[in-house]
């Protein structure tokens, strides 16, 4: 018994992968386009893979919806690594906002503060979320104005260059309040 090699096939992109190419596409007549962008019309699909593999290039259906699909010949390969690194700038330039945490007690002192209102400072320059969190511990529970008082400080200080995004609110032993960059 003869032993047959067997090849394995080349993977084709499946229409979810993207667009369909050379053989992949069903249509009978396609409008086509040659590399340089120039409309060459509507021609047959097998003059249309003719055209490309004389060019040795790819016949790629760029818009399937339309009657006839639009197709152009072009190097798949180096369209897809195009799209590839146009998708990655696009990441790129994204801002991921987050929310950083600044935590204070209600008898900080004056230094101390200013440290934290420089932190503050520079997380809402660097255009990130800032929630500001006092905790109560013990007997400072009884006197919930004095951190009341200093988030109001805290307020007055941001002013110029944040905006309160939720209000200053009781959670259990913590008040907390949300600062995001104008």
């Amino acid at each position: 018994m003869e032993s047959s090699i067997v090849r394995p096939r080349q993977e084709m992109p499946s229409s979810s992968d993207g667009p369909r190419i050379n053989e992949m596409i069903h249509s009978r007549s396609v409008r086509c386009i040659d590399p340089d962008g120039e409309q060459l019309g509507i021609l047959s699909i097998d003059d249309a893979l003719n055209k490309a593999a004389e060019l040795g290039l790819d016949l790629v259906e760029l818009q399937p919806n339309a009657v006839p699909p639009v197709c152009k010949i072009l190097d798949y390969g180096k369209h897809k690594y195009q799209a590839q690194k146009r998708a990655n700038e696009a990441r790129k330039k994204q801002k991921i906002i987050e929310v950083k945490e600044i935590k204070l007690r209600p008898n900080i002192d004056q230094h101390d503060y200013q440290v934290k209102m420089k932190a503050v400072h520079k997380f809402l320059d660097g255009g990130d979320k800032v929630k500001v969190t006092l905790r109560f511990r013990g007997r400072e529970m009884a006197h919930v104005e004095l951190g009341a008082e200093l988030l109001s400080r805290v307020r007055g200080d941001v002013d110029d260059f944040a905006k309160i995004e939720s209000m200053p609110k009781m959670e259990g032993r913590q008040m907390t309040m949300v600062l995001a960059p104008k």
